[in-house]
């Protein structure tokens, strides 16, 4: 049967991704294009946007992970949403294929000004044995997955009693030392040590945190200075930070090497791995007649319309991680264009629907420029690093950056009720501590029902004893004997009545 929904036979803003820039676009115009005679349609592979600088923190314990993410369905109301995956865009003809979620037939999609916002994904490399064993941090479920394996492997390693299976158990390697990578160790870490001050049969002391990064610093985001003293901080927290090292194998045991000369560094074994080594522009973008630059991103201008070497593509926007935008301040990548991050995300999307709706109405299209505030990381707890570019550059770390990363995120996090939900979480942890509490089983949460609703198996019945065998011989007092026992009968009338 086919599942073509019934789509709106208007004028039609196509968005392809509910993320960033996604849902800011589909804020910001569906009430305009809507009272125009159009429609925005939204199409995404899943009912919400993530907001992704929250994920260590949920895999930290420190937030809910439904509020880590914003409704579709509850803040798009005058918007078209379709829970799908595009797969191609023929623009010359202004047609896009989706993949309906549910696995349905694919269908065409019509549209007149379409916004490229599928943002980025997981970026890897063919190492044996990791698309098998590791884990990213790129979704909420992973955050969620992530939090319940520290929680379960130290748990599991409470009674494990052979040493080898039990350093195994208790050892946590992250791959990469951007903001994700640092960000997931220290929030896992906070959490490890909580659970570990509950659980009397594991010491700190066993509980081993490994952090690999390829280049000779980590989080470049910040000064060198800073991010020595990231270093230095992680290390005092017993956490293992390994620079110019690359992992080369994780089939079985994980096996480093030193870079650049490829020698072996460690080879130890590990329960848990988390890659958060980079990202990429989103795959789907190959599968579209836009014009691309190296690294597979979508060329536009600094108005954020899509143009190539043949000039502008009429009608067709992008902005977000799967875009090369130029960053007109000049501190951005050393290709010219702006870093992807979730700050330029949110004001790009803005920009871009201020300029596609006076684009109707031909009036003159503002470029995008933004100078970047700065960065802000939280590390657990009360732990933090921060470089904020308001007036000249101000560095700071510990408590002050803390506050200073859960005051920016708090307010960046879309839609009001949402940062409600997110402060509320956050002093909730504040009185009653972090949250360490195991859900078990949720990749199979039918078990317990299916255990019950299937009856048990009869029990084999004995054999029967050869005749004559000590089996045979009679019990004294068993039912059957020869031997009777004398009954009184007042006895017997006094407990049958009770």
């Amino acid at each position: 049967m086919a599942t073509t929904p019934e789509l709106q036979d208007r004028p039609r803003v196509l968005v392809v991704g509910g993320g960033y820039v996604g849902l800011y676009v589909a804020l910001k115009l569906q009430k305009k294009i809507a009272n125009a005679g159009g429609i925005v349609t939204l199409v995404d592979p899943l009912p919400y946007m993530t907001y992704q600088p929250f994920l260590p923190e949920v895999a930290g314990g420190n937030i809910e992970a439904r509020h880590a993410v914003v409704s579709h369905r509850q803040h798009l109301k005058q918007t078209e949403l379709i829970q799908g995956r595009v797969t191609s865009i023929d623009h010359a003809n202004r047609t896009a294929v989706v993949a309906p979620a549910d696995g349905g037939e694919n269908f065409e999609i019509p549209y007149f000004d379409v916004v490229m916002a599928a943002g980025a994904i997981t970026r890897t490399f063919p190492i044996k044995g990791l698309a098998d064993k590791g884990i990213g941090l790129k979704t909420i479920e992973e955050a969620v997955a992530l939090r319940n394996k520290v929680l379960e492997r130290i748990e599991a390693a409470s009674t494990i009693t052979d040493p080898a299976a039990r350093a195994k158990a208790l050892t946590f390697v992250v791959v990469g030392g951007g903001f994700a990578g640092i960000e997931c160790i220290t929030e896992m870490e906070d959490l490890a040590r909580a659970a570990v001050k509950n659980n009397p049969r594991i010491s700190q002391e066993e509980v081993r945190f490994v952090l690999v990064e390829a280049m000779g610093r980590i989080m470049p985001e910040v000064t060198a200075k800073q991010a020595e003293w990231v270093v230095e901080h992680l290390r005092s927290r017993g956490i293992e930070v390994l620079l110019n090292t690359s992992l080369d194998n994780a089939e079985g045991s994980i096996k480093l090497i030193n870079l650049p000369d490829k020698t072996p560094a460690q080879d130890f074994e590990a329960d848990t791995l988390v890659w958060t080594a980079g990202v990429q522009a989103n795959p789907m973008v190959r599968s579209t007649d836009f014009p691309l630059e190296p690294r597979g991103r979508i060329r536009t201008l600094p108005d954020l319309r899509i143009a190539g070497d043949e000039g502008i593509v009429e009608n067709a926007w992008a902005a977000g991680d799967l875009a090369a935008v130029p960053d007109l301040t000049g501190s951005g990548l050393p290709d010219g264009t702006c870093v992807p991050n979730a700050q330029h995300a949110l004001r790009q999307a803005k920009r871009l629907a201020k300029n596609l709706w006076a684009s109707r109405w031909d009036k003159p299209l503002k470029d995008y420029k933004h100078k970047n505030l700065g960065a802000v990381a939280g590390f657990g707890e009360w732990k933090g690093v921060a470089n904020i570019n308001l007036v000249g550059s101000i560095g700071l770390k510990g408590p002050l950056a803390w506050l200073a990363h859960r005051g920016y995120h708090g307010m960046a996090m879309p839609t009001f009720e949402r940062k409600f939900r997110v402060i509320f979480n956050w002093i909730i942890s504040f009185f009653a501590g972090r949250d360490t509490t195991l859900l078990i089983d949720l990749d199979n949460p039918r078990g317990a029902f299916v255990a019950a609703a299937s009856p048990a198996p009869k029990p084999a019945a004995a054999p029967a004893a050869p005749a004559g065998s000590p089996a045979d011989a009679p019990t004294p007092g068993a039912p059957g004997t020869a031997e009777k026992t004398k009954v009184d009968p007042k006895q017997s009338v006094t407990a049958d009545a009770k």
